[in-house]
């Protein structure tokens, strides 16, 4: 329901059980003013008992004589009476009751406008206004993938079909029909790096986090259609790490390093990874001649956690920021949780962060998914993490980020869960500070 007819409903409300209460008790005045006064009351009863005493004299019972005693007396009492009884003004019962009444309805409800514009706060009602018609529009998001799936199970031989469905699945942490859905366009295109590359990430997620098995599988074949495909190499990597290769691990990294434009924030990233890798495996700066370790891989390039300063998908598992060169489809910055909200975050919270057009569709144009455990957290949002081909952050005009810690885990917001945005930026914006200082309601 729309808070700001709801809102204006009370009021009217309100102002109308005021204008009753206080308008009633004028209305009565007024309906007591038009009952007989005391005078008309007190010469009707004596004009009453006049005519019994003419009717008593008829029948016998009272002399000429009583009769005329009995009506001298009723003459005595009526003047007395009147004399007694308050003066009334000329004139037609008193209006002022009415005037009041006019008055109070006329003015009060201009009074209470007046007072709330001037002192109340309107901005907050379209403020909520805007906040519901956003969690209406993540539903929206919802019923769209939907009816998306509803006509691919209908008409399953579109695989750009499939694949739209499969990054929507994605972006809403449904990753186990994520990768039922990367299946079926698999079985309709020809060999395509990228997308066995994204089935991986997403079986991953699916099956704990982990590219032990088939995304192990799928990793090898993205690879052999093309070596240099930038997520392949860096989830080769982490599951190089995961199962302890490090040396493996370190080729990777330095052969996806060779593929990023130097003196980028991408290459630092990496760069970043790979002195992490060699500092957990004792093998200093240079890694030459590291010998390999069982240690196991490092939190920042683990299978399921991804390398977080390199690795942003959607998913949270292993997918580079590295996939596009050119700044227009990029934007990038840091999240951070506001401390008053510190202790509201807890262990399984997700963190996502999106791009979408300040003016336009709500629906994201890109979207990261990964553990709120890693904030404060730097992100970079580009065109390979969006839901549809045809709705890039390069395609946009203005856009607006959003950073959302999600209690269900699920990309729609849900009342409890923390956010905040940022300004409108345009798209190759960087160093974007975001605060996460609000729970939705």
């Amino acid at each position: 329901m729309n808070p700001v007819p709801v809102f204006w409903f009370i009021v009217i409300a309100l102002v109308a059980t005021t204008l009753v209460v206080l308008v009633f008790p004028l209305v009565r005045a007024r309906g007591r003013d038009l009952a007989p006064d005391e005078g008309e009351a007190t010469t009707a009863v004596l004009r009453d008992q006049r005519r019994q005493l003419d009717a008593e004299h008829r029948a016998g019972w009272l002399s000429d004589d009583e009769r005329a005693t009995a009506h001298a007396e009723l003459v005595v009492r009526l003047g007395t009476e009147l004399k007694d009884t308050p003066a009334r003004a000329a004139g037609a019962p008193s209006r002022v009751p009415w005037f009041a009444a006019l008055v109070l309805v006329a003015l009060l409800p201009a009074a209470a406008i007046v007072t709330y514009f001037a002192l109340g706060t309107p901005e907050a009602v379209r403020v909520a206004a805007q906040d519901r018609s956003h969690a209406v529009s993540q539903e929206q998001i919802v019923a769209m993938v939907e009816t998306l799936a509803a006509r691919m199970r209908a008409n399953p031989d579109d695989p750009n079909g499939w694949l739209l469905l499969a990054r929507s699945y994605t972006a809403l942490g449904r990753f186990r029909e994520a990768a039922q859905a990367y299946a079926e366009a698999a079985q309709r295109v020809q060999e395509d790096a990228q997308l066995y590359a994204d089935w991986a990430d997403a079986l991953a997620m699916a099956q704990g986090r982990t590219l032990v098995g088939e995304p192990t599988e799928l990793i090898a074949r993205a690879l052999k259609i093309d070596p240099n495909n930038k997520k392949a190499l860096a989830l080769d990597a982490t599951a190089k790490l995961e199962r302890g290769d490090v040396q493996g691990a370190l080729a990777q990294w330095r052969t996806l390093r060779a593929l990023v434009p130097a003196g980028t924030e991408e290459a630092q990233r990496v760069d970043a990874v790979i002195a992490e890798v060699e500092t957990r495996a004792g093998a200093g700066a240079t890694a030459a001649g590291t010998k390999g370790t069982k240690s196991g891989p490092p939190a920042s390039a683990s299978a399921g956690i991804g390398a977080p300063p390199l690795v942003g998908s959607s998913t949270g598992a292993s997918k580079p920021s590295v996939g596009t060169s050119a700044n227009a489809g990029r934007v990038s910055g840091r999240v951070e949780l506001a401390p008053a909200l510190q202790a509201k975050l807890a262990a399984g919270d997700t963190l996502f962060v999106f791009a979408r057009a300040a003016n336009g569709p709500r629906m994201p144009l890109a979207v990261l998914r990964v553990p709120a455990s890693e904030l404060p957290r730097a992100f970079t949002l580009d065109d390979t993490m969006a839901m549809s081909p045809a709705m890039k952050l390069s395609t946009a005009g203005d856009v607006v980020i959003e950073a959302r810690v999600s209690k269900s885990g699920n990309a729609a917001p849900q009342p409890g869960d923390l956010r905040g945005t940022s300004g409108v930026v345009k798209p190759g914006a960087a160093n974007i500070r975001i605060v996460i200082g609000d729970v939705v309601p």
